[in-house]
């Protein structure tokens, strides 16, 4: 599945962008292109001014609007970013009181100016802090100690001395230059002006629109001005104007780092013919088979995602082209062994082999040795495997033509369904033709092989479906165009359909093939290895070296063959008859 992609524009001055490209790195998500443009005053002004609307806007985005408000004059995003510079200063001073207050808030109330009087006398305070538990009562007996306050940690106290070599063990503490209750009414004082500063921001935040105007009517002065400007070198910087996509689902997240970096840009939901990188969206199983896609070119913004339709496939046209249980094993076991050289691909490996073994049972094949003839499995589970024959053909030729027509039939209702989801139904008749005429007769002919309908109702439901096909391939394929035209071409396409079609469906034959000559090979090495054998003894090195060695030799180019055609098969019939064009390009975001 394509992932919705959201369109971001940014414009910076050159001098911002490493810092920008940094933040979008942390962020992860973006896949940006860039441009310059040479700056000169007015750009540079008017970039300013738009990242000044910007961050004023952001900063407003939590602030809850007041119920009644004046008219705020001036310059409002100057005022909101002015506002908040101060609210935040005083709250770092708040924080850096509360601090201070926590430091003097042991030694009580006091008043400094006594302490200056007492020195006049000759008497110093000497300040100490200790923990409860060292603090020595004998200190109050040698000196004029007076404890302030203990808290059961630790004890706080001031001795007062006026001895000139006054000497006491501990560490003295600086004199606090005011006690708690002045640090109070500071506190108090900076909440009184932080309130205030909130009010105002209430207030400005009833001038959002007018902000958003401004901002608006900025950016398109901008883009007219950038627009217009010639490509000589007017100062010595330049405007970098990046493009960048992201997942919509990362909106949110986008938009949050860039208001918060108060960076000017846009933001749009992709569109087609903004051609915005594709990432793919899928559930565990289907993303291995990814790195298919991948070699023939992601889907453009408008078109499906066929890498579910690979995985399903693919898997199925290997399992035949390999086409042994014992093959499969052999894949299973190669996967998990070198699961650290493999990487990502180990996964894939791994449920490739799963496949094959499943279909080498169906197909009755252990190493070239056909099952059917062991005694040890029951008559019940062989009746469950595919038949050597189907109504005088090979079972297995029969089921690949089978599987062939199917994957080509849903092809064709992929197309349809994609036609019709970006034509629209009028514009898409003769895709409906072609798909009522070709998979609606197939079904019709499977239900009457069967029984379920007979000859005379088959009849009249293939010529119903004749007329409608007719109607939408010769007549209405393309309604703004003269009908003589629709017939000529519908002609051409009918010529073009019938001798593709049959080629089409003919090359599906390659997995029957490729499961036989694997086969063959696998037995002639067989043989092989049991005429060395011979009557045992000796012979049973030589076995066993030539069945190891020649099935290795043939698992290897089986797994080269498997992988090729089943690829064609979907790169080649399916796409051509689902109208899958594959030309967009690959979701590559910055990443730290």
């Amino acid at each position: 599945m394509v992932t919705e992609m959201t369109k971001y524009n940014f414009i910076l001055l050159s001098g911002d962008v490493e810092d920008f490209l940094k933040k979008l790195q942390a962020v992860g998500v973006m896949d940006i292109t860039r441009s310059t443009k040479p700056v000169d005053e007015k750009s540079e002004y008017l970039s300013s001014k738009a990242g000044t609307f910007r961050k004023a806007l952001s900063l407003l985005k939590d602030v809850t609007p007041a119920e009644f408000a004046e008219k705020v004059e001036g310059d409002l995003a100057s005022n909101v970013i002015e506002t908040i510079n101060e609210k935040e200063v005083a709250e770092n001073q708040i924080n850096q009181l509360a601090k201070e207050w926590e430091e003097r808030q042991p030694w009580g109330k006091f008043d400094v100016e006594n302490f200056k009087k007492l020195e006049e006398r000759g008497l110093k305070l000497h300040f100490y802090k200790v923990k409860s538990s060292n603090f020595n009562p004998e200190w109050k007996e040698n000196y004029a100690l007076s404890e302030i306050s203990n808290d059961g940690n630790t004890t706080y106290f001031v001795i007062v001395s006026d001895d000139e070599n006054y000497d006491f063990p501990l560490k003295e503490m600086p004199a606090p230059d005011s006690d708690a209750s002045t640090i109070e009414k500071k506190i108090d004082a900076l909440r009184y002006e932080i309130e205030k500063k909130e009010r105002h921001l209430a207030e400005l935040k009833c001038h959002e629109k007018d902000i958003q105007k401004e901002l608006d009517r900025t950016v398109s002065k901008l883009d007219l001005h950038l627009a217009h400007m010639s490509g000589t070198k007017a100062a010595a910087d330049y405007i970098t104007v990046f493009e960048g996509f992201a997942p919509a689902e990362k909106e949110a997240e986008v938009k949050e780092m860039l208001d918060r970096e108060g960076v000017l840009y846009l933001v749009d939901k992709a569109k087609v013919d903004d051609n915005p990188p594709i990432k793919l969206k899928n559930n565990k199983f289907v993303s291995m088979f990814e790195l298919l896609t991948d070699m023939y070119g992601r889907p453009k913004y408008n078109e499906f995602d066929p890498t579910v339709f690979i995985s399903i496939f693919f898997m199925l046209f290997f399992a035949f082209c390999m086409g042994d249980a014992g093959y499969g094993l052999v894949l299973i076991g190669a996967s998990l062994a070198l699961k650290k050289v493999l990487g990502n691909i180990a996964p894939l490996g791994i449920t490739l082999g799963v496949a094959t073994t499943v279909i080498g049972l169906l197909f009755h094949t252990f190493f070239s040795v056909d099952m059917l003839t062991w005694i040890i499995i029951p008559e019940a589970v062989k009746k469950c495997m595919v038949p050597t024959e189907i109504a005088g053909f090979d079972g297995t030729m029969v089921l690949a033509i089978l599987v062939g027509i199917v994957h080509i039939c849903l092809a064709m209702v992929v197309k349809t369904y994609q036609s019709t989801k970006v034509k629209g139904f009028l514009n898409s008749l003769g895709t409906w033709g072609w798909t009522l005429l070709i998979v609606g007769g197939v079904i019709v002919g499977g239900l009457a092989l069967i029984g379920v309908i007979d000859s005379a109702l088959t009849k009249w439901i293939i010529i119903g479906l004749g007329i409608l096909s007719a109607l939408g391939i010769f007549f209405l394929n393309d309604l703004h165009r003269n009908p003589l035209l629709n017939v000529g071409s519908g002609l051409w396409e009918t010529y073009n359909t019938a001798t593709g079609l049959l080629g089409d469906v003919l090359s599906y034959l390659r997995l029957y093939a490729l499961g036989l000559a694997g086969a063959k090979l696998g037995e002639a090495f067989n043989a092989i290895g049991i005429q060395a054998l011979g009557d045992g003894g000796a012979g049973w090195i030589a076995f066993i070296l030539i069945v190891v060695v020649g099935h290795t030799l043939n698992v290897a180019m089986c797994v080269l063959g498997a992988f090729v055609h089943p690829l064609r098969l979907n790169f080649l019939e399916f796409f051509k008859n689902s109208g899958y064009e594959g030309t967009g390009r690959k979701y590559n975001p910055l990443k730290s």
